[in-house]
């Protein structure tokens, strides 16, 4: 295979341990309206989505009509877990460091969930002008809108692209996208889950660290330092 031109990352999941949190905070604040789920459930059907698909699998699969402020007090309440939990997932950031080539974001939260994300977790200037939210595309994942737009907006090739997931449906869409997936399953949400993909979401290579990810990729990658 030709070497990539550029790898689009996802956020949660992916760069930070957050979807652990995600889900947790989501079960709990759902229970409170007779919606029942646990974190396999979360895992196979909302990974990778946006916020309002979230809320219309809830209204389809439990008929529970949310009240308008669940999505404020959700979004709140989960900020302030990522304030005190929020923790980077181990390797990035020598991994974005030792890069050869370009690299950007893709993910499905709001802006405002990535822009604290990466604040809080030291990443904002490592990404700066290269991130994209599902909120600058008509269709979310697993469309292939989100990976499209960030590879024509960096110049490249969706060819030329490889996509670093967590989420089945984000490796739906970056499969949709016309480019290489590499699933990631280093995040705390996916321990212990069964992670055989189905037949419309197989990766290239899954990944349990960044570690296996720049052992397999060692071109794309500066030399590691020597102490």
């Amino acid at each position: 295979m030709t070497t990539p031109e550029l790898i689009i990352f996802d956020c949660d999941g992916v760069l930070i341990d957050s979807e652990v949190i995600s889900a947790r905070q989501l079960i709990h604040e759902l229970s409170g309206y007779g919606v029942d789920m646990d974190m396999a459930f979360v895992s196979r059907h909302f990974l990778g989505r946006s916020y309002p698909v979230v809320l219309q699998e809830v209204r389809d699969r439990w008929g529970v009509q949310l009240p308008e402020r669940f999505e404020a007090d959700y979004r709140a309440r989960l900020l302030a877990a990522f304030e005190r939990d929020l923790q980077l997932m181990p390797g990035i950031v020598e991994l974005l460091t030792d890069l050869r080539l370009p690299y950007c974001l893709a993910t499905s939260s709001s802006p405002e969930r990535m822009r604290r994300s990466l604040q809080i977790t030291g990443l904002s200037l490592m990404f700066s002008d290269r991130c994209f939210t599902a909120s600058e595309v008509a269709r979310g994942k697993p469309a292939p809108d989100l990976f499209l737009h960030a590879a024509a907006r960096i110049g490249v090739d969706p060819a030329a692209c490889v996509v670093i997931e967590d989420s089945l449906n984000g490796v739906r869409a970056g499969l949709a996208a016309g480019m290489r997936v590499w699933r990631f399953a280093g995040g705390s949400h996916l321990k212990g889950l069964d992670l055989t993909p189905p037949d419309d979401a197989i990766p290239e290579a899954t990944y349990d660290d960044f570690t296996a990810l720049r052992a397999a990729h060692p071109a794309l990658f500066l030399p590691e330092s020597v102490t």
